[in-house]
């Protein structure tokens, strides 16, 4: 098929249009990075289904977060996929990473009020789930270690809020949202993040005490773990123990504070983020670089400039 003739020459052939990114099939960078965050969730889970002394499980619990770290380092490598390795998303990741390491170290010492769940919502439901995720495990590494907080809850801390940030970008509507939207959508928008950082912050609660519950506590409590007993029995347990040692109280001020953070900043800060929204480089035309093009002999009809009467032709 060729393009329409020009002086009574034919345009070269047309390049064929590529399948869209949105429908292309995930690759298995993306398969892995899902495989290491399975099994890093079920490191969290092991009270529920190893049987455990809790001196057992205190003495296991430094082994079981070295073995954490490599799935950590694979699914940092992993996420760094050609999206999210141009210098302007490695420079905006650095930013926002010590920006988050900051509002982190502000906020240590004051139970449960942490700022820094705000910035890994909105950065990762503006620039998507694999920068969401890599912001959060990057600013729990970075804070950690330079400010001396690295310990065996590090890694899974890490996880936990490289989960947070990339939760944000699968709530639906983060594609097609644009960067300049209506008052009334952008209010939406900063209430269903309000939300879902409300429920991000019991779940980090949640989890983050499953993973240490069976060395926290004595034995014979109705919130002890008893090794060995039925599931429904330590579920019940966990339960309660979560309830009055850190839902209550941090993981409830921890949920304010996100909400009150996204319903004030959340819209303005949005649409900053999304006015630098990351780009592939080179414009594609028919799923190719004007320079590939270029090579391949293919003509490329300049753009109109804005008001140039060819632009309401055949329209």
């Amino acid at each position: 098929m060729t393009g329409p003739e020009t002086n009574g020459e034919p345009n070269a052939p047309l390049a064929k249009p590529r399948r869209s990114s949105s429908t292309r099939r995930p690759g298995w960078s993306t398969w892995l990075l899902v495989t290491g965050n399975v099994i890093a969730a079920a490191a969290f889970c092991w009270p529920l289904v190893v049987p455990a002394l809790p001196q057992q499980a205190r003495d296991a619990a430094p082994i079981a977060a070295l073995a954490v770290i490599p799935f950590a380092a694979v699914a940092l490598g992993l996420a760094l996929d050609g999206r999210v390795r141009s210098a302007k998303t490695l420079a905006l990741l650095g930013t926002l990473t010590a920006i988050g390491t900051a509002t982190r170290v502000a906020g240590a010492g004051v139970g449960g009020v942490e700022l820094v769940f705000v910035l890994l919502i909105l950065a990762g439901r503006a620039y998507g789930a694999r920068f969401g995720f890599l912001l959060g495990m990057l600013t729990i590494a970075l804070s950690s270690t330079v400010f001396g907080g690295f310990g065996p809850w590090t890694p899974f801390q890490m996880f936990a809020c490289g989960w947070v940030g990339a939760g944000a970008a699968l709530i639906p509507g983060a594609r097609t949202a644009s960067v300049s939207p209506s008052r009334g959508r952008r209010m939406r928008e900063a209430g269903i993040l309000a939300l879902y950082g409300a429920l991000a912050s019991y779940a980090f609660g949640l989890i983050m005490n499953l993973w240490f519950w069976p060395f926290a506590v004595g034995t014979g409590t109705d919130i002890s773990y008893a090794p060995g007993a039925p599931l429904g029995q330590n579920l019940a347990s966990f339960g309660l123990y979560t309830l009055v040692t850190s839902t209550l109280t941090w993981d409830t001020l921890r949920a304010i504070t996100t909400v009150v953070g996204i319903l004030v900043a959340g819209p303005a800060a949005l649409a900053a983020l999304r006015r630098a929204k990351l780009s592939r480089p080179g414009r594609r035309l028919g799923g190719r670089t004007p320079a590939a093009q270029f090579r391949s002999g293919e003509r490329v009809a300049p753009e109109p400039a804005a008001g140039d009467p060819a632009t309401h032709l055949h329209s």
